[in-house]
C-alpha cells in the first residue's frame, strides 16, 4: 500500500501555509500526485433587500468569492512549484465540506488544517471533523505551526475499535518511513491490564509483519485524568511528530458537547495526526 494521490483542502480567511507544506512533502515522499481543492459560498447580509440593488450584491458578492478561490489556487500553484510531479486544483462555488467530500473519491489521504472553531462557517470551511466522518478516506490533521511532517517518532493512539484498526492500516505508508513507532493504549479503571496488554502487543506483532518495528506500552489507568491529557503526556514522552488515532470511537455528540480524544486531537497545536473514521 502507498499513496498515489494527496489531496488537499484549503479553505478562506485560514492560515493554508502549514497543510500547503505538509501535503506536498507527502506528495514528494511518495512520489504521489496532488490535488488541491477549495470551495465557498456567499452568504447575503441579514439586511438583505430585492429587486436590482439585491442582485447587484449578489453578483459583487460571488465575485468576490471567486477572487478568493482564483487567489488560493495561484497560493497552491505557487507551494507545488518546485515540488515536481502532478498537481491539480479543483474549485468551485460550493459548501466547501460537500466540495471537497465530492473530490476526495480521487485521492488515497486527505490533508486539512486543524483549530477549527466549535461552530464553525459552513460556507467558507471544510471543518476537518465533517471530513473524517464522511470522506472514507484517512484525514491528515496538520497544525497552523507544523513546518514539516515529522516521522521521527509516531505514537498510535490504540483502543480496539474499528476505527483505531482502520487508522492503523492507513497509515502503513507513513509507519514504514518512521524511525520509532510506539502503540499506546490508555486503559479505562475496570479494564483488565494484562488484556490490554496482549491487545497492544498483537498490534505491534502485525506491524512487524508489514515491515514496521514498533514498541507497546499500556498507560496506568488515571482516576483524575482524561484520556486526553494522558495522550498528550504520552506524545510528549516520545517526542511524537505524528498521532495515528480512530476518530470518534464514542458517540460524536458525546465527544463534541463533552469532549473527548478526536476534539482534543483536532484542536491541539503541537503535532500532526492521521484521523480515520
Amino acid at each position: 500500500m502507498t499513496y498515489a494521490t494527496v489531496m488537499v483542502s484549503l479553505a478562506l480567511d485560514q492560515p493554508n501555509e502549514a497543510r500547503l507544506r505538509v501535503a506536498g512533502e507527502l506528495a514528494e515522499r511518495f512520489e504521489a500526485a496532488i490535488v488541491g481543492v477549495a470551495a465557498a459560498q456567499f452568504v447575503p447580509p441579514l439586511y438583505f433587500t430585492d429587486g436590482t440593488e439585491a442582485q447587484a450584491q449578489i453578483d459583487a458578492g460571488e465575485a468576490s468569492v471567486k477572487r478568493r478561490l482564483a487567489d488560493l489556487e495561484a497560493q497552491f500553484r505557487a507551494a507545488m512549484k518546485n515540488r515536481g510531479g502532478h498537481a491539480e486544483w479543483r474549485s468551485a462555488m460550493d459548501f466547501p465540506a460537500r466540495f471537497a467530500l465530492a473530490q476526495a473519491r480521487c485521492a488515497d489521504i486527505v490533508v486539512s488544517g486543524g483549530q477549527s472553531p466549535a461552530f464553525s462557517d459552513a460556507f467558507s470551511l471544510a471543518s476537518p471533523k465533517d471530513l473524517v466522518m464522511q470522506a472514507g478516506r484517512p484525514l491528515l490533521v496538520v497544525p497552523d505551526r507544523a513546518s514539516w511532517l515529522d516521522l521521527r517518532n509516531v505514537l498510535v493512539a490504540w483502543k480496539d475499535t474499528p476505527e483505531a484498526r482502520r487508522a492503523v492500516a492507513d497509515a502503513l505508508p507513513m509507519l514504514r518511513k518512521a524511525r520509532d513507532v510506539t502503540i499506546v493504549e490508555i486503559p479505562e479503571l475496570r479494564d483488565d491490564r494484562s488484556a490490554v496488554m496482549a491487545g497492544v502487543t498483537d498490534v505491534a506483532a502485525w506491524l512487524g509483519r508489514h515491515g514496521v518495528t514498533a514498541t507497546a506500552r499500556v498507560s496506568e489507568a488515571a482516576e483524575n485524568e482524561t484520556p486526553a491529557k494522558q495522550l498528550e503526556k504520552v506524545a510528549g514522552d516520545v517526542g511524537a511528530g505524528l498521532i495515528v488515532a480512530g476518530a470518534y470511537g464514542h458517540s460524536r455528540f458525546r465527544e463534541l458537547i463533552l469532549g473527548g480524544v478526536t476534539q482534543y486531537l483536532v484542536t491541539q497545536t503541537a503535532r500532526s495526526v492521521l484521523l480515520s473514521h
